[in-house]
């Protein structure tokens, strides 16, 4: 009983291991999100390299759907495209699903044509998931911070021209900043 007892305590206290975390500072409040990189690698790779390119640094978040997604990182304050690397193989078929919360790729009707622009999805939209088809790659999920998305869904949309879109936020959601938190046991970078 004491050995059972013992290898119990020994396995509850191995670290949990968990995926990259990236802080999405906004001039609504800061979201932590949990990226699953061996659920989508190539896709957490390539959403880290704009975060460390500093690339997504003041970029909107320019299309809100609430009780839908919320969706950004292609677009600079002034509405002008943000430059892309090349397209990510589309990884949808990976096992998460587009539940509330979690974050994903957007792409075009081409399932491998996600670059930059990524959601986070206000309610659970399985139907974005593979199926028959290709879906919508999830690689993480929020895990700080849902009052901010809470926030997001209430801002007033429209249309605007030089989109030529609708459900753009009429108050601009900036995304101020986005960093790479610390490895869990890792001690901060810095003074």
């Amino acid at each position: 009983m004491k050995a059972i007892l013992w290898l119990l305590s020994a396995l509850l206290a191995l670290p949990v291991l968990a995926g990259p975390r990236v802080e999405l500072v906004t001039n609504l409040g800061r979201l932590e999100v949990e990226l699953d990189d061996a659920a989508a690698p190539e896709t957490v790779a390539n959403f880290l390299r704009y975060v460390d390119d500093g690339s997504y640094n003041n970029s909107l978040f320019h299309r809100l759907i609430p009780g839908f997604v919320v969706q950004g990182g292609g677009y600079g304050t002034d509405f002008s495209p943000l430059p892309t690397y090349a397209p990510v193989v589309n990884e949808s078929a990976n096992g998460l699903s587009n539940l509330s919360g979690t974050i994903a790729m957007a792409r075009t009707q081409d399932p491998d044509s996600a670059t930059r622009q990524f959601y986070i999805n206000l309610k659970d939209n399985i139907a974005l998931d593979a199926g028959r088809a290709a879906g919508y790659t999830v690689f993480g999920k929020v895990v700080r911070g849902e009052d901010v998305l809470s926030k997001m869904a209430r801002v007033p949309t429209g249309m605007n021209l030089q989109l030529r879109a609708r459900d753009v936020p009429q108050q601009p959601i900036i995304l101020l900043e986005a960093r790479r938190l610390p490895d869990a046991g890792e001690p901060p970078s810095g003074p």
